[in-house]
């Protein structure tokens, strides 16, 4: 899987298209909330992440509807490995007892959490 990296502009408007699916420019700069973008600052983030490749669209005589073609459990996924790479030297084992130490989980949580472990082990 090739590496995604999203700034904090490109994940907003990723967010826009994740929610909404398909969207033309109208609809993504209505989704903002205040302050909004100029659509010259959109129009360049959708180009931008249309060369990455995150981003495609159709077009609809002179309009374009917005889609993603990645996914947001594809990029979370990347997110995720990114940083237990960088903070926990590539170790889920580590950031488990990290975020698990460190996160005031109450107890009924922490079973959920076992649970979940559990199953994947009998899986």
């Amino acid at each position: 899987m090739k590496e995604i990296k999203l700034t904090a502009s490109e994940k907003i408007l990723m967010e826009i298209l994740w929610e909404k699916e398909k969207v033309f420019m109208k609809e993504i700069l209505e989704s903002y909330s205040e302050p909004k973008p100029a659509p010259t600052t959109v129009a360049t983030l959708l180009k931008r992440m249309q060369n990455k490749d995150l981003i495609g669209f159709t077009l609809y005589g002179n309009s374009r509807e917005y889609y993603p073609k990645v996914a947001k459990g594809e990029y979370f996924k990347e997110e995720m490995t990114s940083m237990i790479d960088r903070f926990f030297n590539s170790s889920v084992t580590q950031f488990a007892s990290f975020f698990t130490s460190n996160s005031k989980l109450t107890q009924k949580e922490l079973k959920e959490l076992r649970d979940i472990i559990d199953q994947q082990i009998k899986e």
